[in-house]
Parts: structure tokens; sequence; C-alpha cells
């Protein structure tokens, strides 16, 4: 062994701290991306990998020509075509560092790069455009920096179970 070779096996080197976790996907969101509350057609796979097999996002059952809207507030990062599909997204406001963003497709954009959204507002409606699902839906995604996260998470429980009310008989009380 030679006498470099020595010194640095001598040399002790601390332990590297784990990297620290990525802070949490707060339940921001305000609105459903389409209509009220839309069939999950796909939901969301996580990929092994970066290059690995599955879903980076959810698909949501939406008609041609339906409104998409942005699920909480930020500014639009993107409004164009990828591949030839509309593409929208978001980056939402207060969602730390690097921020979550959003991304809609295939949508025709009705906002543009820069742009403030505000929660529920219209940011593009449903293209027909590619066979990506059985019949035609949105493909909504989440990032945190280059990481794919399921947007579905965004959505707080009581949206989940929102629905139309529904008046129910009361017993035990007499009719007016």
């Amino acid at each position: 062994m030679t006498a470099a070779a020595v010194a640095r096996a001598d040399q002790w080197v601390p332990p590297r701290a784990p990297a620290p976790a990525p802070p949490p996907v707060p339940a921001i969101g305000r609105a459903w991306p389409v209509g009220a509350r839309p069939a999950v057609v796909r939901g969301w796979e996580p990929p092994a990998g970066p290059y690995a097999r599955g879903h980076r996002g959810v698909d949501l059952a939406a008609a041609p020509g339906s409104a998409v809207r942005a699920v909480a507030a930020g500014r639009v990062s993107f409004a164009g075509r990828v591949a030839g599909r509309g593409v929208v997204s978001v980056e939402l406001a207060a969602t730390g560092l690097p921020p979550l963003r959003t991304t809609y497709e295939p949508v025709r954009a009705a906002v543009r790069k820069g742009e403030e959204v505000a929660p529920g507002q219209v940011v593009g409606t449903v293209e027909t455009t590619g066979a990506h699902c059985p019949g035609t839906c949105v493909h909504w995604g989440l990032l945190r920096g280059d990481v794919y996260l399921d947007p579905l998470s965004l959505l707080p429980p009581w949206l989940w179970r929102s629905g139309p009310s529904r008046l129910l008989p009361v017993l035990g009380v007499p009719l007016p």
C-alpha cells in the first residue's frame, strides 16, 4: 500500500446526513379540474425510477369542450402545445421550494404564461386529441421540481365528498 493510500484510509469521513424529506403536499385544492366530481378513469401509479413504467398523474373523464379549471391559486408557467397536444401548467402559490406545479392535458389554453389564476378559474377546454383514454379525458399531473406526486392529494376530504345535497325526511315531525 502506498503512503497516499494509507493517508486516505486513515482519514475519517463523517457520514452524510440524509436528504431532507420533501415538504408534504398541502390539501389546498378548491375545485376539481373538470366537473363537480369526475370519474377517475386511471389512477396515479408512481414509477419505480425516473424512466420506469407508471402513470404520472390521474385521468379524469371529461367531454370534449368541457371547461378545465385551476384547482388552486397560482401562476401559469406554460400554456401551449407539446407533441401536438395542448398543455397548461400552473405553479401553485405558497407551496414551498420548489413549488408544486399542476399540469392539464389535452387542453386548449384560455390563459397565457405568467397570468395569475384563482381556484376554479377556467384555464382551458378539453381537446379531443390523442388516444390516451378509451373516451375523452384530462390527464392531471402534479410535480415538485422533477418529482411526480399524486395530484389527488391536493384535494381536501370535503371536496371528495362533495356532490348534490339531498334532503331526507325527518321522522316523527308532523307535516305542516
